[in-house]
């Protein structure tokens, strides 16, 4: 049988950079995959629709073009165009990572892996006795109970990808970050968008007011947003080329027809059929259990990304599998604060975040304020015509530690790692207020925020 320091059984971004950092650190890897290494987050997730929602952009921008003094003949969307472009992109990187995978001495084993035992995985007729296993299956899209998705009509991102013309309408069921990012899509290029969130805002595990600004926003676009809304499942149904949906919002049931239903309503752990159960592992509320190393009750397997629960995030996967790799390498393995973890919502606007928010601050027993500053009054803002948002920062007001930092916005992605660093610096709003700014810029906006919260703005 053949012998190696570690297996890892997902080849996403969690499950290579497990593998990358234990052959940097002297022990032999390789990885099992049963699709392509990237994962969801590069074959149908992160990669695929960021490239659609910067289509989008483009589109938008153009059709704006005589605001900014430019005349251009009337623009339209190239779907095949766009979706060939997508798949370039995912190529590209693809061809990428597996080059990574190369230069370290990494074999890729395509097919599934199967634990028959703790230290023991059959690939096939192959079997491979590791002296450490990594679980990086990653997750699929859930469904609802009684509203199955069929591939036609009631879809999930993994089919509406596929698809080769857009929806004249489409209908999604929630609100979070997948469901707002389609709704933004959908909405920019001309289909007709409902939005459906059962929880009172969008991206309801984000600030409040991030979600009502987004609902705003979309509004204006056009986007029917119905939230504290439920879909009735059993009195929903297609026929002949519609969804019909039916919502209970605001007292009364509404029949919303659709030409395609996206469930966008979560997403679940890949663990069927991995043999966890051959092992002393424990799986508890659908998710793999670990301690802080990422170690499972089982002492020679760990799991990380999507497996694991939690933030369910491409970075969250690639930083908890450098932590997995440097304890399994003898290193001592630093825990990871997921309070310093950047999360973001690529829809237009984008919705950004670090750290807590007010609410959770205090329910922590911290004495918490918020500050918010308005890019309405941000120069580079209004220089690109794009004024919706806002930078929100929630402060200790004991210490002055910054405890997160919340922003709407257009390009606010780009902005966020700069709180992110404040968080992981253990910064102050003094200190994010006082660092310099340049001018005219987007940054500025977090800069205005974080004076207001340690009181030094001169808009004071």
């Amino acid at each position: 049988m053949e012998e190696i320091d570690l297996l890892v059984i997902g080849g996403g971004t969690g499950g290579y950079t497990a593998a990358i950092r234990a052959a940097q650190l002297g022990l032999t890897a390789a990885i099992v995959e049963a699709d392509k290494v990237g994962g969801t987050c590069l074959h149908r997730g992160c990669i695929p629709t960021k490239t659609w929602l910067h289509s989008a952009e483009v589109l938008t921008r153009t059709r704006n073009a005589a605001t900014f003094g430019v005349q251009v003949d009337e623009a339209s969307l190239d779907y095949p165009v766009m979706r060939a472009r997508q798949q370039a992109v995912v190529d590209t990187l693809h061809k990428s990572i597996r080059s990574v995978i190369g230069k370290h001495k990494i074999e890729i084993i395509e097919g599934r892996g199967t634990i028959v035992a703790p230290g023991e995985v059959a690939i096939g007729e192959r079997r491979i006795q590791a002296k450490h296993i990594v679980v990086a299956t990653g997750s699929r899209p859930k469904g609802l109970p009684g509203l199955e998705p069929d591939g036609d009509r009631v879809v999930t991102s993994d089919e509406l990808l596929e698809r080769d013309q857009a929806p004249k309408s489409i209908a999604i069921i929630g609100g979070g970050a997948i469901g707002c990012e389609f709704a933004s899509f959908f909405a920019d290029i001309g289909s007709e968008v409902t939005l459906i969130e059962a929880l009172p805002t969008l991206v309801p595990l984000e600030d409040g007011d991030a979600g009502k600004a987004l609902a705003k926003a979309f509004a204006a676009r056009g986007v029917n947003v119905m939230t504290s809304a439920r879909v009735l499942t059993d009195r929903t149904r297609s026929y002949d080329s519609v969804v019909e949906v039916t919502v209970e919002h605001e007292g009364d049931e509404k029949q919303l027809p659709a030409e395609i239903l996206l469930l966008a309503v979560g997403r679940e752990a890949v663990t069927d059929g991995l043999g966890l159960e051959n092992t002393k592992a424990e799986i508890e509320g659908g998710w793999v259990k670990v301690d802080e190393t990422y170690r499972t009750a089982e002492p020679s397997v760990y799991a990380i990304g999507d497996a694991i629960g939690g933030l369910l995030l491409a970075h969250v996967a690639g930083a908890e599998g450098f932590i997995a790799a440097e304890a399994i390498a003898g290193k001592e393995a630093r825990r990871l604060d997921y309070d310093r973890v950047p999360r973001v919502t690529y829809s237009n606007p984008q919705v950004a975040a670090v750290g807590l928010t007010l609410a959770e601050a205090k329910e922590r027993g911290l004495n918490a304020k918020s500050q918010r500053f308005s890019l309405k009054y941000n120069a580079m803002a209004l220089i690109q015509d794009e004024t919706d948002g806002f930078a929100k920062v929630v402060f200790d007001q004991d210490g002055g530690d910054l405890l997160g930092v919340h922003l709407v916005g257009a390009h606010v992605a780009d902005i966020v790692s700069e709180a992110a660093l404040g968080r992981f610096l253990q910064a102050s709003a003094w200190e994010m207020g006082t660092s310099i700014h340049p001018h005219p810029s987007l940054s500025e906006v977090l800069g205005e925020a974080a004076q207001l919260s340690a009181g030094i703005s001169i808009y004071w």
